[in-house]
């Protein structure tokens, strides 16, 4: 699926809504999804040349057309004609759009971009994009401030709301309430994120105190560079600064959720299982771990790998602090044939209504908080966690979140942190200080420091 287990998002929204609450939505991954071909066009229709083709440039089942929101849009604009070509991996998708932003040629009306690429997106191409913040309809108050920010330009560059947000990956606990009751721990959703409210500190302190009743061979996360991606995730300042530079290893919140997820191997709460991996998927039907950090889209993951067994065994509870892991963007090149009416398409696309259409037809989370009143998203249960009310937990997780300053290689410094450092701490017994060196050594060759 994916090269390592910090590939970011690229199998978000597998969430099943309560309007899809179907086995076969329990399958739909997107970002990662397999397609019939690289390059395959999708949701247009045959119609004269009097209509306007726009056509929407994807990475994988992206959802929209799977949703149907084209069809609509073009039912209700007779004289528009929406046609859709998708890549089927991001990383085989983006190096393509940059060339193609590069040369201003072999560009779609649309462009999706992936939430680990906007920042690069709006420092460096910001000027050769429409600024969506002026397309017809588009409400800044209507979207989420942290989301809104990643898909807006620094000052020095234009200060242009080049990107809008289709969704996004608000995260929670998720755990087995049968191995909580066994361990003695409250089973109650409501009661287990009290465990742990307001402080990561004291998740560690649930699963030592879980460890001491559940016996040999039931750990209590999955792994600890889910632990780390989760506490990182929850912190405004990440792996740079205000100013654009690298700062992750000046960072005191990326170095103590770095130890923090360490002390869950060295504690020996962790099930020292890699992300996205067949061991991992097989952890989720035998029990093998209580919970996992889980954003809105992998529940539908969870679902899909636990199997028929796990219904009502599994429920969601609040993080101990708002994160988000995944969501994408659609931006409007100006070198586009079309690029007018492309803004008001993409502008559409991300209102909030279709954004509440597309969490109930294919899971992904809104990014545009006023999608959280409407009843599809506000009312939303998962009959599989026990009709956990997901609407109204991944909503107050999403208002939470800080704005988070990205950078360009935030994706390389995750992934090295995750599959250099801490894997060799959970999987290899090395220290936490001899891990995060190891990480360090890594990212550095990387960005060539």
């Amino acid at each position: 699926m994916r090269a390592s287990a910090r590939a970011q998002a690229k199998v978000r929204r597998t969430l099943l809504s309560a309007g899809a609450a179907t086995a076969a939505a329990a399958l739909l991954l997107t970002g990662c999804s397999q397609d019939p071909a690289e390059t395959a066009k999708q949701g247009g229709q045959s119609g004269d040349s009097n209509r306007t083709t726009l056509t929407v440039g994807v990475f994988g089942a992206f959802g929209l057309q799977e949703a149907g929101l084209y069809d609509e849009y073009m039912a209700q604009n007779p004289g528009i004609r929406v046609e859709q070509t998708s890549i089927e991996r991001n990383e085989n998708y983006y190096p393509q759009l940059l060339t193609h932003l590069g040369t201003g040629s072999g560009l779609a009306d649309i462009q999706a971009v992936e939430v680990n690429n906007i920042a690069e997106i709006t420092a460096t191409q910001a000027d050769k994009l429409v600024d969506l913040a002026k397309a017809p309809g588009v409400d800044k108050a209507a979207y989420l401030p942290w989301k809104w920010a990643q898909g807006t330009a620094s000052p020095a560059k234009g200060g242009a709301t080049v990107a809008l947000g289709t969704d996004i990956g608000p995260q929670g606990i998720c755990y087995r309430k049968d191995l909580f009751e066994a361990a003695g721990l409250p089973t109650d959703r409501a009661a287990v994120g009290a465990l742990w409210a307001g402080d990561w500190n004291k998740y560690l302190e649930a699963g030592k105190a879980y460890k001491a009743k559940a016996g040999e061979g039931k750990a209590f996360v999955d792994s600890a560079s889910g632990v780390m991606a989760a506490v990182t995730g929850s912190s405004a300042q990440r792996f740079y600064d205000e100013q654009g530079q690298v700062a992750y290893k000046t960072n005191p919140a990326v170095r103590g959720a770095f130890d923090l997820a360490a002390s869950f191997a060295t504690e020996g709460l962790s099930a020292k299982l890699q992300q996205f991996t067949p061991a991992w998927d097989q952890g989720f039907a035998n029990g093998t771990f209580a919970t996992v950090s889980c954003p809105a889209w992998m529940l539908g993951y969870i679902q899909d790998k636990a199997g028929p067994a796990g219904k009502d065994k599994w429920d969601v509870a609040a993080a101990p602090k708002p994160s988000n892991w995944g969501g994408s963007f659609l931006v409007v090149p100006k070198a586009g044939k079309h690029a007018e009416e492309a803004a008001k398409l993409a502008a559409w696309l991300t209102a909030p209504a279709q954004q509440a259409k597309l969490f109930e037809k294919r899971g992904s989370f809104p990014s545009a908080s006023a999608a959280y009143k409407l009843p599809s998203v506000s009312g939303a249960q998962h009959a599989y966690f026990g009709g956990a009310p997901i609407g109204e937990i991944f909503a107050r997780a999403a208002e939470g979140v800080p704005v988070t300053v990205l950078g360009p290689k935030d994706l390389v410094i995750a992934q090295n942190l995750a599959d250099i450092g801490m894997l060799q701490v959970d999987q290899k017994g090395r220290t936490p200080q001899e891990g995060w060196e190891a990480a360090v050594k890594a990212i550095d060759n990387a960005l060539d420091q």
